[in-house]
């Protein structure tokens, strides 16, 4: 299953070893990435602080963060996003390199759709796509219903049959 560039993913991660490595694992599958080193800067990015003054639109498709962090924990900010009325239907991986049981359990009954373990590997990137799917909009549905009914090469360019479609509803 092919990934567009319009996938957004905020990969939050203390460690700037990990944090590059899941960034170009990410992007090596096409996904538009934003790397931050905690989850207060993610909490920033999406809105959710309240001393925020200059906040920007952020969209995101799917947040994906390290357990273990300074401050805040992964755990944390999985729950303050769920908590949000806003991003609670974002999809929240989290990883870690500990593989303990009810830490997993518990990051999947908060609402956590995956628990990878580090170091994450180019197949688990691949677990991460049924969530993006899920969360896509619905003019991302209808533009991949419509690129089934095209040709490969008509459905290379996003935006091109973006038009194509737009120029469709109109003449309806």
């Amino acid at each position: 299953m092919a990934v567009d560039a319009h996938f957004h993913v905020l990969a939050v991660d203390d460690s700037l070893i990990d944090r590059k490595l899941i960034e170009r694992l990410l992007k090596s599958s096409s996904f538009e990435v934003t790397a931050v080193d905690s989850g207060s800067k993610a909490l920033e990015l999406l809105g959710l602080q309240e001393d925020l003054h200059d906040h920007q639109d952020f969209e995101v498709n799917l947040i994906i963060t390290d357990y273990c962090m300074p401050g805040m924990t992964g755990y944390d900010l999985l729950r303050k996003i769920k908590e949000s009325k806003n991003l609670k239907d974002i999809p929240v991986v989290i990883m870690s390199s500990e593989n303990i049981p009810s830490r997993i359990n518990r990051c999947l009954e908060e609402g956590a759709e995956e628990f990878l373990l580090k170091p994450v590997q180019l197949s688990d990137v691949d677990k991460l796509k049924p969530h993006l799917m899920r969360s896509k909009s619905k003019d991302d549905d209808y533009f991949e219903a419509h690129c089934k009914r095209m040709s490969d090469d008509e459905c290379v360019s996003p935006n091109k049959s973006r038009m194509r479609m737009a120029d469709e509803l109109e003449s309806t």
